[in-house]
């Protein structure tokens, strides 16, 4: 087992201010990706009263090797569920807010409806707040994809996660085609909205094929890019193969602006929806 470098070291949060988010949370019945993801952010987004909120239930219909998320039968999607997400967007005063999902292949329309559902609730209770979706690839449904387009979330969002030669190892049932097809389809549909997806490394993948990723995104005129460190959650998933250093996340950085991307977060601890509120602010 790799030892973990000193760079990889997290300040604990402050409890009173996690404590309260996690009240809020319970109260409302509502799941953050934060969690149920075990993400090494969660005590620092907490205490700035930020999360990533995750509808559809807490259980996954997929098996990927490097997620933490529980796999299972799903359970019944909560109807309310949209409302007390809003509520609770309202009662953070949240600028920005980040909806995520487990992936439902389980649903017809992998709950697409379910997203544009939380997206009108949140815009009938603040019509100022941005909105960020980081979606599931809905199997490629194009008419799912276009219901959560239809519906203008300021970004849409969704993961390659990492580079196409280790997909049958990391991403189970997902497609490095189907995935680059959802985020074209939403830039030819409206080029208002921004795109944006994420990738791990560290997973045993070469400089030279992260860099193709790169062109294979600017192809298709994403906009954003985050890069993050691959961390093991447990011992029955994937192992770490390499911890990348900051020195070569800022080299990351550097190359995927200068391919043109209009705004890139990389370093070990970045995550999707980390800091996502200054995407907005730097673009806006």
């Amino acid at each position: 087992m790799k030892t973990r470098p000193s760079w990889l070291t997290k300040k604990a949060a402050d409890q009173k201010s996690f404590l309260k988010m996690e009240k809020l949370l319970k109260d409302l019945a509502l799941n953050t990706v934060c969690g149920e993801a075990d993400c090494p952010n969660i005590g620092e987004c907490f205490q700035k009263k930020t999360a990533t909120f995750m509808i559809l239930g807490k259980t996954c219909t997929r098996n990927c090797g490097f997620c933490a998320v529980s796999k299972g039968i799903p359970e019944a999607i909560k109807t309310e569920e949209a409302v007390s997400v809003a509520i609770a967007v309202n009662k953070l005063n949240l600028r920005h807010v980040v909806i995520t999902s487990v992936t439902r292949d389980d649903l017809q329309d992998g709950g697409a409806q379910h997203f544009v559902d939380t997206i009108n609730e949140i815009r009938k209770c603040n019509k100022n707040v941005t909105i960020e979706v980081l979606i599931p690839d809905f199997k490629g449904n194009k008419k799912s994809i276009q219901k959560v387009i239809d519906a203008e979330p300021e970004i849409i969002n969704h993961n390659l996660e990492t580079v196409p030669v280790l997909y049958s190892e990391i991403r189970s049932g997902a497609s490095y085609t189907r995935s680059l097809g959802l985020l074209k389809q939403v830039k030819e549909s409206n080029k208002k909205i921004i795109t944006k997806t994420g990738m791990m490394l560290g997973l045993g993948e070469r400089r030279e094929e992260v860099l193709e990723v790169m062109d294979d995104l600017r192809k298709i005129d994403c906009d954003v890019l985050t890069l993050g460190q691959y961390l093991k959650p447990t011992e029955g998933h994937i192992d770490v193969e390499e911890y990348i250093s900051p020195e070569r996340f800022s080299v990351y950085k550097e190359i995927a602006l200068k391919k043109g991307f209009k705004f890139v977060e990389s370093g070990p601890f970045v995550r999707s929806s980390y800091q996502a509120v200054n995407i907005i602010e730097g673009m806006f």
